[in-house]
């Protein structure tokens, strides 16, 4: 069964066209009736029950777990990407090895988490650039990374998709030959996961961090992580009395306990409770697996074919192969086009996308409709 229009979940204005979720997400009405609920349960803090500390982010990653098809266990709750990517970086069980891999135009919380590391260990940065002069993009620059990583490659890290023009890389291949060489896996899943399937056991991800703001539809300043089995007796990045085995024993607190919480639990940030923030990202992870990764992609596929062929139309292109993704994609404009004079004319026009590079990115979710394509085209005509 094909998904209708979701618009009626958010509270965005009819009059309004956001095709800008890449930039940030919205939140659903029921997120913003979650927080209300929590910030009011606040006036009362002697209603708060100990439980209530680790309740919701048990709930929280549940949730998450299901929708990468990891285990709950395994799951971490970090206040941003930059975070987690120390995690697993701190982490490495092949230090040995001294080259890692990124793309280019990488963005900057994994770039620079990358070059720390590989300058503090003495260690190779290889950025692959793709050939701008391929036929298609994305399966050029996913040849190319699939040729670099070899038996002295420490680690790679990657998004998913890139964030600036939507190039989609191949999860599975990389994956695999990153467990055939013993490669350490770093994903950056902030761009696709909540509206991109995501299997981490089937693609062999070491560490799979993605922030909340964006496809997740939950709040700033939070982040999810997945950190393998192979991570599992790593340090953390701090402390925190919340990851010992005994923390839910309020009153034996300095019984101190050194042994760490099973699975990924050692690497949460401290505080890890986010009340406020917590509600809102539970909600949206419930909604999303209501509608499924699989139906929300197959809905954002239609949006972006009828932008396929109004750039056919004008003479540009707009991959439709599977190595671009149907979410996010960088929309090029006719030669010697100023971008961000285009991106204030349809902000005037209440139609809002981001300009990355000399392209307009636009980003669809499943609170899009056609009449919001209808606007993009019809203000990039005027």
């Amino acid at each position: 069964m094909t998904l209708p229009c979701q618009k009626s979940l958010f509270s965005l204005d009819s009059e309004v066209s956001y095709l800008n979720n890449a930039y940030r997400g919205p939140i659903l009405k029921k997120s913003e009736e979650a927080a209300l609920r929590d910030l009011e349960g606040m006036r009362k803090p002697y209603l708060v029950q100990p439980e209530d500390f680790f309740s919701g982010v048990d709930r929280v990653k549940g949730l998450f777990a299901n929708l990468i098809h990891g285990q709950r266990q395994q799951v971490a709750i970090v206040p941003s990407t930059s975070y987690g990517f120390a995690v697993a970086l701190n982490n490495l069980d092949n230090c040995s090895r001294k080259k890692a891999i990124a793309v280019s135009d990488e963005f900057p919380s994994g770039y620079f988490s990358l070059k720390k590391w590989t300058e503090e260990n003495k260690g190779e940065l290889v950025v692959i650039h793709p050939d701008s002069n391929a036929e298609t993009l994305g399966v050029d620059w996913n040849e190319r990374v699939l040729q670099s990583i070899d038996e002295d490659t420490a680690v790679v890290l990657i998004s998913s998709v890139h964030w600036m023009n939507g190039v989609a890389f191949d999860m599975e291949s990389i994956g695999k030959k990153c467990k055939e060489t013993g490669t350490v896996f770093i994903v950056d899943g902030t761009q696709s996961v909540g509206i991109l399937p995501m299997d981490v056991k089937r693609f062999g991800i070491d560490a799979l961090i993605c922030a909340t703001y964006k496809w997740l539809l939950g709040p700033y300043s939070l982040a999810l992580a997945y950190f393998g089995e192979r991570l599992n007796s790593g340090k953390p990045l701090e402390e925190s009395w919340m990851n010992r085995t005994n923390s839910r024993n309020f009153s034996g607190l300095t019984d101190y306990q050194e042994t760490y919480l099973p699975g990924a639990a050692r690497y949460d940030v401290g505080e890890t409770s986010h009340f406020l923030t917590l509600p809102i990202l539970e909600q949206s992870l419930l909604q999303i697996l209501e509608w499924t990764p699989e139906a929300m992609v197959v809905y954002a596929r239609e949006l972006k074919k009828r932008l396929a062929e109004f750039q056919q139309e004008r003479g540009l292109h707009l991959s439709m192969d599977r190595y671009h993704a149907d979410h996010l994609f960088a929309l090029t404009l006719p030669h010697g086009t100023d971008p961000q004079e285009v991106k204030r004319q349809l902000e005037q026009a209440k139609v809002y996308v981001s300009v990355r590079g000399t392209s307009l990115r636009v980003s669809v979710n499943v609170f899009n409709e056609e009449k919001d394509v209808e606007r993009l085209k019809g203000a990039l005509i005027s």
